[in-house]
């Protein structure tokens, strides 16, 4: 019985990988010290794993920006923008990420979107009828031949080569991305040969894909696909992994597949175990994704033991694996770091394990499933804590269940349609057509940060922390006045996270000090914990919202996360229903949009980036998620007047299969990320024929690039041939929180004037 990591967290405990990668591409370290620095962290997580008696520690696992990117290099499937980088490894993989503009060149970035249901943002691959791909470089090879070095044995990580094509997309027409499957498999396997050869006994082919909703041609490239692989390395042992959800219908075709050993997830789908063992042959062997990768609940040993002993007693300790439900990439390092006892109360951190702590569950959950009585006493305090967890006074909170309890139909319906509140909102507001606006937050520069830090430490009072926000407030609001835009926002200089600062103010939960996870690149988002029920005791964002208000004449945007993206941005109670923890966040944030209303506040941004993500994998059960996200964003946002204007904002979306749900929210202003793909997203809402505004985003705010005025006016033709023009509002991609002053004010004034263009196009028209 062996001990099998999938993969682990990358960004390094004090988030390393983050700063290094940053002063990289700000020039003020050399690539060698870049490099040094992922070696440092690789080395840390292998010797971790290896003390704690971990059998099978993941290589390759580890990515300067994203492992899907990484291997969209590696196979050489490098899109023709780029040619002129492939000389320069490094720059030619952060172009590709970031876009690059600089040495007379101007390079797009390709797109990003969501990994599954997590908040994980993954490069997307591009492929064209002719795509061709070759081995650019084995980077699995130099990472498993790193850790040999040290005298680690690793087992390296692959992205499996059905589920890399279906992970991307196709750039023109007349072909499925899956028809390149035999021009990719003889990379795949002079890959694998190498790492043979090197001297690598087990490869992990991670093949998520497994657990969505495949034809019968997909089927049929797994089979191929595994067929080519054992047949051309006969020795070489061969794990494919699946995790996010069950097998359930694609279960004898996994089982099947010519592999060594089969992984599942029995955190996210425990019902497919007994399924799984009835079918897996004889010479397979079965990994049990027993401990979560996804949330930092302590495991439950009683719960784990009991599946791991049902898999021993069918197949033998020697065809058992004890793993991960994923890769622990989506939880923070080490609760040991969480030393601040009045930000995470003993109580409550009792309950909690990180990346760590994790691999400490698994080392121990062997010894007990193999009966060594040196771990009983873990055992004992593991039920112990268990059973704490489970009658806490914490977590329950009366008033807030009767209040969920009772919620009137009424309470999740505008009271007029939108054409009728459209024409009055118009005469409050007075916008010119192609409104202008940007989605939230402006640069959070070092010093708004080392205000806040310093606050924090108590080096600043509160009076002079209010007084440097409102000055940084005041010159961002005059600003945006200065350049035209139409309706404003504060910039969100006292926040530190979209999420965070209002689960800070919320009851039911806590924050950590150093609970980092990756979203993308070098951005990192330190989730709340949501532990118990949830309720507003007081307003959130009035005071500041109030302020920018107060010194301007132009509408300013109150600004506030949806309660689907907080529930889903947060590592969430699992004691009992989602839906249920939805419901009490949108109650919530009704409270806090009716008291900026009554403030005088006449436009309400309820941001909800994280709706499709959220979808379950398989499609049958989207339409009860559907049901209660939609309802808790309609809760959270309908308690206004006609006059008032509910925007909300999404990201990385695929409307096309949710567009019904997207209408039934009936926010009066919907923002969609749009740009990365020249604005395709627009399908969904042009045969739909949505019918509410529109702000498709015209610029990517991911990548350092400045548009030019004609790239934006551009999209904007695109998007007025398929949407009416007096839907349209001008927007960027997404919130500029992460970006710096100089290119968000080179690129808002480049699409202030973009707007002016169209509007003196129309008035011509």
């Amino acid at each position: 019985m062996q001990t099998n990591i999938l993969g682990y967290p990358r960004i390094g405990n004090r988030r390393e990988l983050k700063k290094a990668c940053e002063s990289f591409w700000a020039g003020n370290i050399t690539e060698n010290e870049l490099l040094k620095t992922g070696a440092a962290i690789r080395q840390q997580n292998w010797t971790l794993q290896k003390k704690a008696g971990i059998d099978l520690i993941p290589s390759n696992d580890f990515s300067f920006y994203d492992q899907v990117l990484d291997t969209t290099l590696t196979i050489g499937a490098i899109p023709p923008r780029y040619a002129s980088l492939q000389n320069d490894r490094l720059a030619l993989y952060f172009a590709m990420a970031r876009g690059y503009q600089r040495d007379g060149m101007d390079i797009t970035a390709m797109e990003m979107t969501k990994w599954f249901d997590t908040n994980y943002h993954y490069i997307v691959p591009e492929f064209t009828k002719t795509q061709h791909f070759s081995l650019f470089y084995n980077k699995a090879l130099e990472e498993y031949r790193e850790g040999k070095a040290q005298g680690i044995e690793t087992k390296p990580v692959l992205l499996g080569p059905v589920s890399y094509l279906l992970s991307g997309k196709e750039k023109e027409e007349g072909f499925h991305r899956t028809d390149l499957l035999d021009r990719l498999l003889p990379i795949y396997i002079e890959m694998l040969k190498e790492l043979e050869e090197a001297g690598a006994a087990w490869v992990q082919l991670d093949e998520p894909f497994l657990t969505t909703d495949i034809d019968e041609q997909t089927k049929r490239a797994y089979t191929e696909a595994y067929s080519a692989i054992r047949k051309a390395c006969p020795g070489l042992k061969l794990l494919i992994v699946t995790y996010f959800e069950g097998l359930r219908d694609n279960t004898a075709l996994a089982v099947q597949l010519p592999v060594d050993a089969l992984h599942i997830d029995l955190v996210r789908a425990p019902f497919q175990l007994d399924d799984v063992l009835s079918q897996l042959p004889e010479d397979k062997i079965l990994s049990l994704g027993v401990v979560d990768g996804r949330n930092i609940w302590k495991n439950d040993f009683d719960q784990s033991l009991t599946m791991i002993g049902k898999a021993i007693n069918k197949l033998g300790e020697g065809r058992v694996m004890i793993a991960g439900s994923s890769s622990f990439l989506h939880v923070p390092y080490d609760l040991d770091l969480e030393a601040n006892e009045k930000a995470l109360t003993p109580e409550i951190k009792q309950w909690m394990a990180f990346a760590r702590q994790k691999v400490e569950e698994l080392a121990l959950l062997k010894k007990l499933a193999k009966g060594d009585p040196s771990v009983r006493d873990a055992l004992e305090t593991n039920r112990r804590v268990m059973n704490d967890k489970g009658t806490s006074s914490l977590i329950h909170n009366k008033r807030v269940e009767e209040r969920c309890a009772t919620v009137p139909d009424d309470d999740t319906k505008r009271k007029s349609p939108f054409s009728e509140r459209k024409s009055i909102q118009q005469q409050v507001l007075h916008l010119p057509s192609y409104p202008t606006t940007t989605i939230g937050s402006f640069p959070q520069t070092k010093e708004v940060r080392s205000w806040r830090a310093k606050f924090k430490k108590g080096e600043l009072s509160a009076e002079e922390y209010d007084l440097l926000l409102k000055a940084e407030t005041r010159r961002t609001i005059e600003w945006q006045e200065r350049i035209g835009l139409d309706v404003l926002v504060h910039g969100e200089f006292e926040r530190n996270d979209m999420v965070e600062y209002f689960g800070e103010q919320l009851d039911g939960f806590v924050f950590t000090q150093n609970g980092w996870v990756q979203s993308y690149g070098s951005r990192c988002v330190k989730p709340p914990v949501i532990y118990g029920d949830v309720s507003r005791s007081h307003p959130m964002t009035l005071y500041w919202t109030n302020y920018a208000q107060s010194i301007t004449s132009r509408p300013v945007k109150g600004m506030l996360t949806g309660p689907v993206t907080i529930l889903q941005w947060s590592f969430v109670r699992n004691d009992q229903e989602r839906s249920k923890t939805c419901l009490q966040i949108a109650l919530a944030i009704r409270d806090e949009v009716r008291d900026l209303e009554q403030a005088g506040i006449r436009v309400i941004q309820i941001d909800e980036p994280a709706i499709r993500e959220g979808l379950p994998i398989r499609k049958n059960d989207w339409k009860d998620y559907l049901d209660w996200a939609v309802k808790a964003f309609c809760i959270a946002s309908t308690g206004v007047e006609d006059k008032t204007q509910i925007h909300t904002h999404m990201c990385y979306s695929e409307f096309n299969d949710i567009i019904e749900h997207i209408a039934l929210m009936d926010a009066d202003v919907i923002t969609i990320e749009c740009s990365r793909s020249q604005m395709e997203l627009l399908d969904a809402f042009v045969r739909f024929s949505y019918p509410n505004d529109i702000g498709p985003g015209v610029y990517d705010i991911h990548s350092p690039r400045v548009p030019g005025v004609e790239e934006i006016v551009d999209l904007l033709r695109k998007a007025a041939r398929v949407i009416p023009q007096e839907q349209l509002w001008v927007n960027p991609d997404c919130g500029l929180k992460t970006r710096g002053w100089k290119e968000t004010e080179e690129s808002l004034i480049t699409m202030v004037k973009a707007a002016r263009q169209m509007r003196e196009e129309q008035a011509r028209d």
